[in-house]
């Protein structure tokens, strides 16, 4: 009987996340296969029910929304931060910062404009509002 992907399994596969259009973002193909736990939050739970029931051998794409994939762009995201609140080293618009709340929660955003008195910090998924491509290729199950 062959092995299939179930909600508690340590599955070796190759994947590939994708833009709509091809561009590859993330692609084991061209080396090491992974090895991922289901259920322990290494994929997102969407691309984990895509996995469910697959069996060894398998080799299939699926074409997520975005409300399946990274979720909806939020414009509520953008915000624009004070220069002063920001740390004093040299930062550059297109590049990633990290900022703390209050709660000692870490978040990421992209610095997408800066001046002397502000930027403005997308704190989106860069992947938000996009589809994606999921291609996979299951190797083994445990």
């Amino acid at each position: 009987m062959t092995q299939s992907v179930q909600p508690d399994s340590l599955v070796t596969l190759h994947y590939r996340i994708a833009l709509e259009n091809g561009q590859p973002l993330i692609s084991t193909f061209e080396g090491t296969p992974a090895t991922l736990q289901m259920g322990a939050g290494e994929l997102l739970p969407s691309l984990e029910r895509m996995l469910a029931g697959l069996p060894v051998g398998t080799h299939q794409q699926f074409t997520l929304a975005p409300e399946d994939a990274f979720g909806p762009y939020n414009p509520e995201l953008v915000e624009h931060v004070k220069r002063e609140h920001m740390p004093e080293e040299e930062i550059e618009a297109m590049t990633i910062m990290e900022f703390g709340a209050p709660d000692g929660t870490r978040y990421s955003g992209l610095v997408r404009e800066i001046n002397d008195a502000f930027a403005v910090v997308d704190f989106n998924h860069p992947l938000a509002g996009k589809t994606i491509r999921f291609e996979v290729d299951i190797i083994g199950v445990v």
